[in-house]
């Protein structure tokens, strides 16, 4: 199997290109994602044959086996690798995914590239679950549909955050898993929040597009930014336009290409 790593702002994939799922790929995740034992990455991203004309179809399984429905890193990382793959010199990529149809504009195919991510509109959400309604008493906190649930909390002091316990802690609420993304509006900067994220599936992670998308778009219902929002993670930075449908801008950059036998 020939794997293409690549990450975008230091959320790794793995990403594979084939004709048919293989057997137990959830399984196989979990052994090429290990960090000790495999090669390492925060997902396995299969890229298939699209469907009535589309590009690719996008499968993702997390580094613990589980699938989810979307990733707005991932989607970039692969749009990135089939550009470069094909030596397509970028262009637009109609990509199928389990949170429905989106369109990835990839500005090049060289080992750095931006990509812009038509990541449709962002639903309401399953509502904040009941048994956390004391623990998020003060807060802003909502819960966001970007082909993925999020809930998203806003606090005064992101350092002041476990975002391992609480973000697990709030996630075991939720019978489908959830995304949490914790922000704070950046005291001197216009447009800016700042995000630790809770990843479902992964963990703490540098960086979840899904996620800053979630938060950009609830940090404008609350007043907090205009439609045009940069979000700073761990890993970097992305921009955010809110609308109808929310566009996301980020970075890919290539890695490496791994042999497995």
């Amino acid at each position: 199997m020939r794997l293409y790593k690549h990450h975008g702002l230091g959320n790794d994939f793995l990403v594979t290109f084939v004709d048919d799922l293989p057997d137990s790929p959830g399984p196989l995740a979990r052994q090429l994602c290990d960090r000790r034992t495999g090669v390492g990455a925060d997902g396995l991203l299969f890229g298939l044959p699209g469907s009535g004309g589309n590009d690719l179809k996008m499968v993702l399984f997390n580094s613990d086996g589980s699938r989810p429905e979307m990733s707005g890193n991932g989607i970039r990382c692969l749009a990135h690798a089939h550009s470069r793959r094909l030596l397509l010199g970028g262009g637009k990529i109609q990509i199928e995914t389990d949170g429905g149809l989106r369109e990835v504009e990839v500005d090049d195919d060289g080992d750095a590239v931006t990509a812009s991510v038509d990541m449709g509109t962002v639903g309401d959400g399953p509502g904040i679950a009941q048994a956390l309604d004391d623990s998020l008493s003060g807060l802003l906190a909502a819960t966001a549909d970007v082909g993925n649930p999020h809930l998203v909390v806003c606090v005064s002091d992101l350092s002041s955050v476990d975002v391992a316990a609480v973000g697990a802690a709030y996630e075991s609420h939720y019978s489908e898993g959830m995304n949490v993304e914790f922000i704070c509006k950046a005291q001197k900067s216009v447009d800016v929040i700042d995000l630790l994220v809770w990843e479902r599936g992964v963990g703490v992670t540098q960086a979840c597009g899904t996620g800053a998308v979630a938060a950009a778009t609830r940090a404008y219902d609350w007043g907090l930014v205009d439609k045009q929002v940069r979000v700073r993670m761990p890993g970097g930075e992305v921009e955010v336009h809110v609308g109808d449908r929310a566009l996301l801008i980020g970075p890919s950059i290539f890695v490496a290409t791994i042999e497995v036998r």
